[in-house]
């Protein structure tokens, strides 16, 4: 009978580069769906009636999220090849965990290693490999980065995460600025950055922007059910919630969380 994979990822051509890569080391397999996000992958996992993937190859940042949460919202049976573009501290967590990912961008030969890697795991191999999902899930919600060291003429200054307001991307060039106005060069992109900070103390307002809770000092409704945030430190440009992500905005701006 012929594997079925499922393919989690929200960049186009990363898709497409996948399924081509896959075509031509399992010919006989079928993509049974590429889903681009957190709520599209849960519905399909609530949905009985769809196909059951044998092997799943999950981008860990997707444009709703990290897509952990989608294994802290559903059961996953089927084994996981993370793709990932994340920096040395976050692949040495896949490392310890025996938990295979792939670098981006993606190649035929990682491809093929990994997916023989997964063809040899035995039920117990399995059993335990679901575990370390777990466990790795469990870690990424309490090692959280926190300080940046930041380059400075011929200093490095650190910087606490805690007194960021808001990062913001412009240029290919990423800053944080500080509750006192202070505005730091940052070498990490916003995705990046979204993997390694809190998601309950920062949000992704958008292409722009990830915010903090305590920066948020009031909203405005927009146009088009859309929301615009006023921070209480000045921002570059408006911050725009998209209509889309409104409810997700306000279950987190509302949400009470213990302290990080």
């Amino acid at each position: 009978m012929a594997e079925k994979f499922l393919i989690i990822e929200d960049e186009t051509a990363a898709a497409v580069n996948l399924k081509a890569i896959l075509r031509k080391i399992a010919p006989e397999a079928e993509v049974v769906g590429v889903l681009e996000s957190i709520e599209e992958s849960v519905e399909f996992f609530s949905d009985a009636q769809h196909v059951r993937p044998d092997l799943i190859f999950m981008d860990i940042h997707l444009a709703d999220g990290e897509s952990f949460k989608i294994l802290d919202k559903v059961d996953v049976e089927a084994p996981i090849i993370f793709t990932t573009a994340y920096d040395e501290y976050a692949i040495k967590a896949f490392k310890v965990n025996s938990i295979d990912y792939i670098l981006k961008p993606i190649k035929e030969e990682e491809i093929r290693f990994a997916m023989e890697k997964f063809s040899r795991l035995t039920q117990q191999q399995a059993q335990s490999y679901r575990h370390n999902v777990e466990e790795l899930v469990e870690q990424k919600r309490v090692q959280r980065e926190r300080v940046f060291l930041i380059h400075h003429k011929d200093k490095l200054i650190p910087l606490s995460v805690d007194d960021v307001a808001f990062f913001y991307t412009s240029n290919e060039r990423v800053t944080a600025t500080t509750f006192d106005g202070r505005i730091f060069p940052i070498e990490r992109t916003l995705e990046q950055l979204q993997a390694m900070l809190s998601p309950d103390v920062f949000f992704r307002a958008n292409r722009q922007f990830i915010i903090a809770r305590d920066a948020v000092k009031d909203i405005v409704i927009w146009f088009g059910a859309r929301l615009a945030l006023n921070l209480s430190v000045e921002t570059p440009e408006k911050i725009i919630i998209s209509k889309a992500r409104v409810p997700e905005f306000k279950q987190w701006l509302t949400t009470v969380h213990p302290s990080n």
